[in-house]
């Protein structure tokens, strides 16, 4: 089984990057279970001082989640799996070492969500980034929550309520993403803010960062409380169900379609 998870180590710097470039990187169980573990050996190494979290390829940082996975899922599945959601967010946000997202190409869904909690997102004017759950049938609840640590009621609103991708410009304008560079100088410009960490204290920035997750933990707690029940009203009402699977229909269809097209070229 190939692992999703790919890490680079560059002096005290590590790229860790989502490798499922063929599925937009989309997350599904395994590397849920492969980045909680990751992320929590390299919170452990005295010789890492920061994180660059990426995705492999050029045109997704992270599709979101795997409609494929969630489809299948029934009402007795929820709870567990908003409990593995929940712990992979958790290993993002409980890091003492500083992590940048590098978004190299669309940040959606879940992980829209992990770059929200990353501590600097670094992307570019023509990427696109929010939180689309709403159309697959499934409440913006965590990432409704996310959003609201860095941008104000309104826009909270309209990219939860409505699920449109915004682009990378439009992400800076309000504040969800830190730095605007091109799209080639999205990794570079991350690796160079990690390098910053690197010369910092590494003390003093484990308890500021400590100070900060101490003053959502409970909000945060009680989103990951919240998103259990509202999915399990959502798969009982079949919409998501509904929804992906139409969502898998169509993409087979253009997948077909392009395949004949090759074939006759």
């Amino acid at each position: 089984m190939a692992q999703l998870i790919a890490l680079e180590f560059h002096d005290s710097t590590v790229v860790v990057t989502l490798n499922r470039p063929d599925a937009l990187n989309a997350v599904n169980s395994q590397m849920r279970d492969e980045l909680i573990t990751q992320l929590a050996s390299l919170n452990a190494d005295p010789g890492v001082r920061a994180l660059v979290l990426t995705g492999a390829g050029e045109r997704a940082f992270s599709a979101g989640q795997d409609l494929a996975e969630a489809a299948r899922f029934q009402p007795e599945d929820i709870e567990s799996w908003m409990q593995h959601q929940g712990a992979l967010l958790s290993a993002v946000r409980d890091l003492d070492k500083p992590i940048v997202a590098a978004f190299n190409g669309t940040a959606a869904g879940i992980g829209f969500q992990l770059g929200l909690l990353c501590d600097v997102r670094v992307g570019y004017p023509e990427m696109k980034l929010g939180q689309p759950e709403v159309r697959v049938g499934l409440a913006s609840i965590l990432g409704s929550y996310l959003m609201s640590l860095h941008v104000g009621h309104s826009h909270n609103v309209n990219l939860s309520l409505m699920g449109n991708l915004i682009t990378g410009s439009r992400g800076y304008e309000i504040g969800l993403i830190s730095d605007l560079v091109s799209q080639e100088q999205v990794l570079p410009k991350a690796m160079d803010i990690a390098a910053e960490f690197c010369r910092l204290p590494p003390n003093a920035l484990r308890l500021t960062k400590k100070r900060f997750r101490s003053l959502t933990q409970a909000s945060f707690e009680e989103a990951c409380q919240a998103v259990a029940a509202y999915h399990l009203e959502d798969y009982a009402s079949g919409e998501p169900q509904q929804m992906m699977g139409r969502f898998l229909e169509e993409r087979a269809a253009r997948g077909q379609t392009k395949e004949k097209e090759s074939s006759k070229a």
